[in-house]
């Protein structure tokens, strides 16, 4: 895994870049997470194609670029950074968080992409209730307490019966958490909360789509979920039967098969 900076336009951007392949993933971490989230997954997907992971900007190490990232923004430096990699086409695929960027991705360059996956994310925009959390998490940060979110956010992504299991990984994101810029956390949570519905453009953009999701997400819960699959029967869907929000993590192989058959298709 080869891992380096580059300029995306005027954005600085920590990305890696590993495997080879005819074909080419970017995978797009969630909310309170760096791209570090996916090593143990790549290695899963490298023997077939090539793997570019990135740190959004405002998380990891990618820097900081105003007050507000809206997902439009992160979906322009996205752009920037195939063009300086020289790849025409991606199958890109946006956990969480990442799945606004992948959507707002799809909704101006849809020519850029082989397929798109929402994985443990939804093409709605946030609710009223999803919005006033979010303020009250940006207050947190500003009055430095950052620590509630670290105490409380990692371990609910997680399916209650995998967490004991994966006490490690639980621990790597709260750490992720700790060392998160917090001008960047205010800026992707500004962003989320402008997002706009997204139905309505994956059904008319003409990509191929794949929605995988988990049996257990306390964050996007099964009959929630059903709503987006019924407004999109164009839609692939895969079922994790033992994960949370972080499917990749708790089950790696299932959705790394589903992945790749995707891919290939």
């Amino acid at each position: 895994m080869k891992e380096k900076f580059i300029m995306a336009g005027s954005t600085p951007l920590h990305i890696s870049d590993s495997g080879r392949g005819d074909k080419c993933v970017v995978l797009l971490h969630g909310y309170l997470e760096s791209m570090y989230v996916w090593d143990d997954f790549v290695p899963l997907l490298t023997p077939k194609v090539r793997v570019i992971t990135v740190d959004i900007p405002g998380h990891g190490i990618s820097v900081v670029q105003g007050e507000v990232h809206t997902m439009e923004y992160i979906a322009d430096v996205l752009c920037d950074m195939l063009d300086v990699l020289s790849i025409s086409k991606v199958t890109m695929v946006g956990h969480s968080m990442g799945g606004y960027v992948a959507l707002a991705f799809c909704a101006k360059y849809a020519e850029r992409l082989d397929g798109l996956v929402l994985l443990s994310s939804s093409p709605f925009p946030d609710t009223e209730l999803k919005r006033e959390n979010r303020q009250r998490e940006i207050a947190l940060v500003k009055s430095g307490k950052k620590d509630v979110l670290a105490r409380v956010a990692p371990e609910a992504g997680f399916a209650e019966q995998n967490r004991k299991r994966l006490k490690d990984y639980i621990a790597d994101l709260v750490e992720c958490v700790h060392v998160t810029e917090d001008e960047g956390i205010v800026a992707l949570l500004g962003g989320m909360m402008q997002r706009v519905d997204q139905n309505e453009m994956l059904r008319s953009c003409g990509v191929n789509q794949l929605f995988i999701l988990g049996k257990h997400d306390g964050y996007i819960p099964v009959e929630a979920a059903q709503e987006f699959i019924t407004l999109n029967p164009q839609a692939k869907v895969v079922w994790l039967e033992n994960s949370g929000h972080m499917g990749f993590i708790e089950e790696p192989e299932a959705c790394a098969t589903a992945l790749l058959e995707f891919v290939e298709m």
